[in-house]
């Protein structure tokens, strides 16, 4: 037990502490009506947090996620006017998304999150915003114009594309005497969706040589980037069902463009396909410019395009995203880059937790050997369980000095760094943290995604951290004829809307109207009543996930929501 010093009628004695709720009701009053009322957005506070720790709260659906698939989110996503299919009306453009009312907003916030977090708090990284179309030589330079590819595999009869790391092929074995009937090809997935998507073929190939009924062995899947050309001769293309694949090859993702009136060979440039270059071949403007000194970083968020083979899975893999990247510089050397790496994965989870990705659909994937890109010394994935499977969601690269030498020597400028107090020059190695706000914004809303039960009644909701819903506040006036109260509610509305983004709605019931908030992740509703404008000059504050309410003075309102929403 807590106990504090407290000075009594005959001198010094000891007594227990108040909990934080007997705190906040210490600065409470009850009207006449029995409510009781908050006199600061400190005790109000105090007492919501405690709250949702003391109070049984709604019933809470902890499978929801795991029954969830990729339809469901997506379908969610149009309904609610947060992702749109481009140019819709003209029957979409595959790879390609627009962001609605709400869409925007989150993007927005998830953008600027990631800038405070890592530029405006703190002092050794700044940011920079490169043009979309670089030199042309530029990407010759970093290797992307020869070895920026996927490998791709067309179907002869469909004329389907396919990427081949993401066709998984695999023998179909009897059980009983080990003869091999032929090959199922399924799409990448989750493993139960692809299991099932073997089975219906196998099932299906088992008749048509007439085996029908036989159990089968395991399968042992494998990509087509994996397979001889014996074995692709018998591997069916998903698009004609029957073996006609080619075998895999490059297929450079960049998309190319012309600058100026010609159009010829002196004129074709190309979208960046990332925004890491723009940062590089900056490196010198920021570094004499800034007054910045190793280690230092430099962040950019931009637009990057790159012509996917076969985009899928909404917006995880697209043609056109955005990507919010550093380039943090530090010294050369072998006992250098390792503290460095490791203090950005948890600076990058940490952030990742605190915009509100639940920490067990994360996890991590190490690179080793084959799987780290020709000039990176590690890169390590920190991942997120999608409705598809687990899948990397923002990689940090420990890429040595490769970008910066090259440039050098593609430019002819030097890039080094000069070391005042070793007095030395040296190319400086990189970390870079890289994440697609794309990729988060599907993250955030599979992580936001919840169902709950109260009073029997089932609730579907967004469970968005406040610091990145779209919509921070939904001002509800009780009833919309009364003109006093509208007008109260309405200039606290405004108000509000000085500070945050918020909604305004006066239609219908008032639980009807929670649940209409609490559907697109509006962390709170003010509500302004009767007793707002006769009695006590309050207003009432629900919170989402809780559905716990308080009531506090309305020049409170600001300073609560501040504490709750920004954290100060």
């Amino acid at each position: 037990m807590l106990l504090s010093l407290h000075r009594g009628a005959l001198g010094f004695g000891l007594r227990a502490a108040p909990s934080p709720l007997a705190a906040a009701a210490a600065a409470a009053r009850r009207t006449s009506s029995g409510t009781v009322v908050y006199s600061t957005a400190e005790a109000a506070a105090e007492a919501t947090e405690e709250k949702k720790k003391s109070a049984p709260g709604p019933v809470k659906n902890l499978e929801a996620y795991e029954k969830v698939k990729m339809e469901d989110i997506v379908s969610l996503c149009k309904r609610r006017g947060i992702i749109f299919p481009s140019s819709e009306i003209y029957n979409g453009f595959a790879g390609f998304f627009d962001y609605g009312p709400l869409g925007s907003e989150l993007k927005k916030n998830v953008k600027d999150a990631f800038w405070k977090n890592f530029v405006q708090c703190r002092e050794d990284v700044v940011g920079i915003d490169s043009s979309i179309i670089h030199n042309p030589t530029t990407w010759q330079s970093s290797g992307h114009l020869d070895g920026f590819s996927d490998p791709m595999v067309d179907c002869r009869e469909t004329k389907l594309r396919y990427r081949a790391d993401q066709l998984f092929c695999s023998p179909v074995v009897l059980e009983e005497c080990g003869t091999t009937v032929g090959f199922v090809c399924v799409l990448e997935g989750n493993d139960d969706d692809m299991k099932k998507a073997a089975k219906t073929q196998a099932k299906k190939l088992l008749r048509e040589s007439d085996r029908k009924g036989q159990k089968i062995r395991a399968f042992e899947f494998k990509d087509l980037t994996q397979v001889d050309e014996e074995t692709m001769a018998q591997v069916p293309s998903p698009g004609s069902g029957s073996p006609t694949l080619t075998m895999p090859r490059d297929f450079n993702l960049m998309f190319q463009t012309n600058v100026g009136a010609m159009q010829d060979a002196s004129s074709v440039a190309y979208l960046r396909p990332e925004t890491a270059q723009g940062i590089f071949i900056n490196y010198k403007n920021v570094l004499g410019t800034s007054r910045q000194k190793l280690p230092f970083g430099i962040a950019q968020i931009g637009k990057a395009f790159r012509n996917e083979i076969t985009p899928r899975n909404f917006i995880f893999r697209s043609r056109e995203f955005e990507q919010m990247e550093i380039e943090y510089f530090i010294p050369p050397g072998d006992d250098v880059w390792g503290p460095y790496h490791q203090k950005w994965i948890g600076d990058a989870e940490e952030f990742l937790k605190t915009v509100g990705l639940r920490e067990e659909l994360m996890g991590y994937d190490v690179h080793e050997g084959d799987g780290l890109a020709h000039y990176a010394r590690a890169c390590t994935d920190i991942t997120f369980r999608f409705p598809f499977g687990v899948q990397e969601l923002m990689g940090i690269a420990a890429r040595g000095d490769f970008d910066l030498r090259s440039h050098t020597e593609g430019s002819g400028k030097v890039l080094d760094y000069f070391d005042e107090e070793n007095k030395e020059k040296f190319i400086p190695h990189v970390i870079e943290p890289s994440l697609g706000v794309d990729r988060l914004i599907l993250a955030l809303i599979c992580s936001a995604y919840a169902e709950d039960e109260i009073n029997g009644e089932k609730r579907n909701y967004l469970s968005f951290h406040p610091s990145i819903a779209p919509v921070k506040v939904a001002v509800l006036p009780l009833v919309k004829n009364k003109e006093p109260l509208v007008k109260a509610a309405r200039g606290l509305f405004e108000k509000l809307q000085r500070r945050w983004n918020v909604s305004w709605d006066q239609t219908g019931a008032i639980g009807r109207r929670y649940r209409r908030a609490d559907e697109v992740g509006v962390p709170y509703c003010v509500t302004v009543d009767f007793e707002t404008i006769e009695e006590d000059g309050a207003v009432t504050v629900r919170d989402r996930d809780s559905t716990e309410q308080v009531r506090i003075p309305m020049d409170e309102v600001i300073p609560y929501l501040s504490k709750m929403i920004d954290g100060y």
